[in-house]
């Protein structure tokens, strides 16, 4: 019979490696990606609220992202280990081998793709392994080579959207194109402001994230003023495509106006706490707006 100290240890090393997995995975990450993907989902045409399916989708989607995710914590294990932000990584601070994360990434991505074509349709698996991929194996060995990662990893960083769409329609119509519209531009601020904050610690590591080779300048907050003002024509298209209603209109507008500000805001001020904003309001744009596309859903 097992000590009760035994049970303790037994206990942790379990509570351990669970952590271990959440962190593989990048749990918060997979989590706003996979809830774009089913928001997106519940938006196609005649599709109603399921439970059931939006469980299945989503346990899909953890487990598709997560297997990308994985494999980027692989394959960036010792530049993991450079940066301050990623050194406690599991597989880059050493309590996880290589090993086992490329085989927890091919079981939990071969089972997330087998269950979008079981429980939805070939289509949205097909771009489900597509996103997989284009991730794990063409955008994230690109960050070491050329700063055009960032336009390759916006195309995977988006097609959650056209996923669920395509899931629940089963056909490549032009809500999901526009979807995805909307969440690839959205990548460009919501990205470069972090690659703003996190330099130094991107450029010890070797990563060119930033569209220009000397780092954070007036040419990457224009940049990014840029694609936040592509955002607002962009914004319009799913009221005037019959998806959403008047009211969804409005605070996507607003929610645009509000992230052009900030990318001005850094144009101006040329500074982290500027960057740091840019980067915050586009964690909280992303849900506000698919939320209100969704409550208002034609």
């Amino acid at each position: 019979m097992m000590s009760t100290s035994e049970h303790i240890s037994t206990s942790y090393r379990v509570a351990a490696k669970v952590k271990d997995y959440f962190q593989l995975i990048k749990f918060t990450l997979s989590f706003t990606v996979v809830f774009s993907c089913v928001v997106c989902y519940l938006l196609a045409p005649n599709v109603e609220y399921n439970l059931k399916m939006v469980i299945l989708l989503f346990v899909a989607g953890m487990l598709i992202t997560g297997s990308a995710n994985a494999i980027n914590q692989a394959v960036e294990k010792d530049t993991d280990a450079m940066m301050k932000r990623t050194s406690k990584r599991p597989v880059a601070e050493g309590r996880m081998t290589q090993q086992e994360a490329y085989a927890f990434a091919l079981i939990a991505g071969l089972l997330g793709v087998l269950m979008m074509w079981k429980f939805f349709n070939f289509s949205s698996a097909l771009l489900s392994a597509l996103s997989l991929f284009l991730y794990a194996y063409i955008y994230t060995p690109l960050k070491k080579i050329n700063s055009i990662a960032v336009l390759v990893g916006a195309f995977p960083g988006a097609l959650p959207c056209l996923i669920g769409w395509v899931a629940g329609t089963d056909s490549f119509s032009a809500g999901g194109w526009i979807l995805f519209a909307m969440q690839f531009l959205w990548q460009f601020p919501h990205f470069w402001a972090i690659a703003w904050v996190a330099h130094g610690d991107y450029s010890k590591a070797g990563f060119k994230l930033l569209p220009a080779d000397k780092g954070p300048n007036k040419f990457t907050a224009l940049q990014a003023v840029i694609y936040s003002l592509i955002m607002l024509p962009v914004g319009l298209l799913p009221y005037y495509a019959n998806m959403s209603g008047i009211v969804s209109l409005w605070i996507v507008v607003a929610c645009n106006l509000f992230m052009v500000i900030q990318c001005i805001r850094l144009l101006m001020n040329m500074d982290i706490k500027s960057a740091r904003r840019v980067m915050f309001s586009s964690y909280i744009y992303l849900p506000i707006v698919l939320l209100a596309l969704l409550a208002d859903k034609a």
